[in-house]
């Protein structure tokens, strides 16, 4: 298969571009990245930089890979990642668009490489918990019911990619947010810290620069893991019932 890419090229501390690429001869089983992985190479053998690109596990497990393909936070597909978005899903000859997240509070690093940090201090100011909790309990000793123990297990595959963000026409964090609020609000261990976890981690989202939410529903439909935006009302019950408390 043989695709045109216009690819966004940026340096370090410069403005960026759009740069178009010839990406031919392409196996249809190639995943995205794989195709990246055979431009970089010949662009490499014809003495130019390659392009800079997150990815890891290629399991869709891991949440570091993550462009704007086309308009699409991970591609057109829906439900998966851009390590198992594969070339046979585009057309032959197409022309593809690949962009990094946009967003304020995700600035560019370098081409297709954003900083996420801003993730990580959303969870460092409360995503965990912190009392003493004591040895691992058995798996029965607490008893939940499997409607909340399958509600928790949907929000813990959130993979932090980001895609959310960067389908959201406001650059909100609120599912990213909201799937790491309920996933310990929704168990027996995150009770003690309930309302004040709440309160950090909206304040830091806030901090960060990420926009409010006003349920425009890109993120549900962008995110890989298929999250929903129920938790958003989770969290913001959660965030007022502090405030009221407090």
């Amino acid at each position: 298969m043989n695709f045109t890419l216009k690819v966004w090229r940026q340096k370090p501390g410069e403005k960026g571009k759009l740069v178009t690429y010839d990406s031919k001869d392409i196996s249809a089983d190639a995943s995205f990245l794989e195709m990246l992985d055979v431009v970089n190479e010949r662009l490499i053998e014809a003495g130019q930089t390659p392009i800079a690109f997150d990815h890891d596990c290629r399991e869709g497990i891991c949440g570091m890979c993550g462009c704007v393909v086309n308009g699409f936070a991970h591609g057109h597909q829906s439900g998966t990642t851009l390590c198992q978005l594969h070339m046979r899903e585009f057309k032959d000859g197409s022309v593809i668009y690949i962009e990094p997240w946009r967003s304020k509070a995700f600035p560019v690093i370098a081409d297709l490489i954003v900083d996420r940090s801003a993730f990580d201090a959303i969870i460092t100011a409360g995503g965990y918990i912190s009392i003493r909790t004591g040895s691992a309990p058995d798996g029965n000793a607490i008893p939940i019911s499997k409607d909340v123990a399958d509600a928790a297990m949907d929000v813990a595959e959130c993979i932090g990619c980001g895609a959310c963000v960067a389908a959201c026409p406001n650059a909100s964090a609120m599912l990213f947010t909201s799937a790491k609020i309920s996933q310990l609000a929704l168990l027996p261990q995150g009770q003690p810290e309930r309302m004040t976890r709440a309160q950090r981690m909206v304040r830091a989202m806030e901090d960060a620069g990420f926009g409010a939410c006003t349920n425009h529903g890109e993120c549900e439909a962008a995110c890989p893991k298929e999250i929903s935006m129920n938790n958003i009302a989770r969290l913001n019950r959660e965030f007022i019932g502090a405030s009221v408390k407090k």
